[in-house]
């Protein structure tokens, strides 16, 4: 038995254990919601892809690595196409009725000045952060970037963050002390590098 997360709400664990014999369907529902239904900012996502790549390992997931990975990065392109999608057709509407505040046609420009400078690099780099990988793909949408364009670069976001760290979590089964470790504070690890990176830009802000 993996020991539970220091911090409850962020154990992908309980969550892994919870969908049973569903439990890939499961993660990929969550990987979705992340960025198509707006609510990603309540989900661990970082921390889940790690664990299912480690609980692959270990056979609780009896499914080859391979399969896995290319389930949640599909599971994770079609929640940013969806939410691409959600900021585009809806966006304008809901937006740009304010002058002022965090949902204003201000922002709105901005957002599409954001992404016309640094474009499909935002669109990845967007992946490995939580909270902003839920907003990301409605703000491309909202700003209006070119579809085509994003797409793209959705993909290859999807790819490398879905695939990539659950293939970490993965590999992380050859090394069983850090494994363990990992595994009992993956928690705080990945709050402590999100703060790493968000604070130095909160900052200079």
């Amino acid at each position: 038995m993996m020991p539970s997360a220091l911090i409850p709400w962020l154990d992908p664990q309980n969550l892994i254990e919870g969908f049973g014999a569903f439990a890939l369907l499961g993660i990929c529902f969550i990987v979705f919601a992340e960025t198509g239904l707006l609510v990603g900012f309540l989900l661990p996502g970082d921390t889940l892809l790690i664990i299912t790549g480690l609980l692959t390992f270990q056979g609780v997931i009896g499914i080859p690595i391979i399969w896995v990975c290319l389930a949640i990065s599909l599971a994770a392109f079609l929640g940013g196409e969806v939410g691409y999608l959600i900021g585009h057709k809806a966006g304008p509407r809901i937006f740009e009725r304010k002058e002022t505040g965090l949902f204003s046609i201000e922002n709105v420009k901005r957002t599409n000045g954001f992404f016309e400078r640094f474009g499909g690099f935002a669109v990845i780099i967007a992946r490995f952060v939580p909270i902003v990988r839920t907003f990301a793909p409605v703000a491309a949408g909202v700003g209006h970037m070119n579809y085509k364009k994003y797409s793209l670069y959705n993909a290859i976001g999807a790819i490398i963050w879905g695939s990539g760290l659950t293939f970490v979590g993965y590999l992380l089964g050859y090394i069983p002390p850090l494994s363990a470790f990992v595994t009992k504070y993956i928690d705080v690890i990945l709050l402590c590098a999100v703060a790493i990176a968000v604070v130095p830009t909160v900052y200079h802000y």
